[in-house]
């Protein structure tokens, strides 16, 4: 007898970030001292998410190709950098009210300013291309070997201190970029290892899913739902606005830009690291994880709607003009 376990978590959008995330919050919740209690092994799936996270970057760096054609660097550039500066607008605005300390009460308790820059940062690569080989070109998919360089916690450590909040040493923020560097070194020497290492990507997920969902406890986060709801629909409103405006100065049709208007499922994942490199954020690190993952889950369902709607809109236009067109050449 078999049961379709992988197939039924497929099913939801971020299903093997979220479902093992919420598993592991559950049984900490219920049993907050499980992992302790077991120890060995099973302990250290309880509290092993950073070990288990800087190898998932050393993997996903593996990916990264250093050569690019042009129109990749100006596509998934274009896009890249639309993510950055969405990013470091919230960062501002919100470091400015709200600092590195969560909001304490209200409906909106538990936002942060870390967890919307972390919705924000992190592109949704298997959504992006899986939209853009449908809606798009080929080289519109590869784009995203440009914007790669968003996983992990590098970027939101910037954009905080970028924002005017609390820094890190500069030894964080190279050891937040290694693993990432490392990967891309040996991927980029090796086609075999690229191959390889990135096959065990999206393997480590869930492990470092659970690990993190046993740090949570949701009796502290039940209004996450509603706010993560809330937070889902502003990244895409916002940063798809931002992408939608950079696909089209360079001479797209805004299709890639609104594709990539999402949060990734490891994007969860930020908040812990940035507190354990940081305690200035650690108050804020539990809520912003599930308000994160939140976000994957809202985003990966508007971004496809968003970007079909409007590749088809596009794909009208077009049709309309041709026809135009042949019109008047029969004339």
């Amino acid at each position: 007898m078999q049961i379709p376990i992988k197939k039924s978590v497929e099913r939801i959008p971020g299903g093997m970030m979220i479902i093992p995330l919420l598993l592991g919050a559950v049984i900490h919740t219920l049993f907050p001292s499980a992992g302790d209690y077991f120890g060995s092994f099973t302990g250290a799936l309880f509290s092993g998410a950073l070990t288990i996270l800087a190898v998932f970057y050393v993997c996903m760096g593996a990916g990264i190709d250093v050569r690019a054609t042009p129109y990749i660097v100006k596509k998934g550039g274009a896009l890249f950098a639309a993510k950055v500066a969405a990013s470091i607008i919230v960062g501002v605005v919100l470091g400015h009210f709200l600092g590195e300390l969560p909001v304490s009460g209200g409906m909106f308790a538990g936002l942060s300013t870390l967890a919307v820059v972390a919705a924000i940062n992190d592109t949704n690569g298997g959504l992006y291309m899986a939209l853009m080989g449908q809606f798009g070109k080929p080289k519109d998919v590869a784009a995203y070997s440009i914007m790669t360089i968003e996983s992990g916690p590098f970027l939101t450590m910037v954009t905080l201190g970028v924002a005017g909040l609390s820094a890190f040493p500069w030894q964080t923020m190279v050891g937040a970029l290694l693993p990432l560097l490392i990967g891309a070194i040996l991927g980029n020497l090796d086609h075999d290892l690229r191959k390889w290492l990135g096959g065990a990507t999206p393997i480590l997920i869930p492990f470092f899913a659970f690990a993190l969902g046993a740090g949570i406890d949701l009796t502290s986060v039940w209004t996450a739902g509603l706010l993560g709801l809330g937070l889902g629909v502003a990244v895409v409103l916002f940063s798809g606005t931002l992408l939608f405006t950079a696909d089209r100065l360079t001479g797209g049709n805004g299709v890639a830009g609104l594709a990539a208007a999402s949060t990734a499922g490891n994007a969860a994942a930020v908040p812990a690291i940035v507190a354990s490199a940081n305690p200035a954020y650690k108050a804020a690190a539990a809520h912003a994880t599930v308000l994160v993952a939140a976000s994957v889950v809202v985003t990966a369902i508007l971004v496809p709607i968003v970007t079909a709607w409007w590749a088809h809109r596009v794909q009208g236009d077009d049709d309309d003009a041709a026809a135009r067109e042949a019109a008047e050449t029969t004339a």
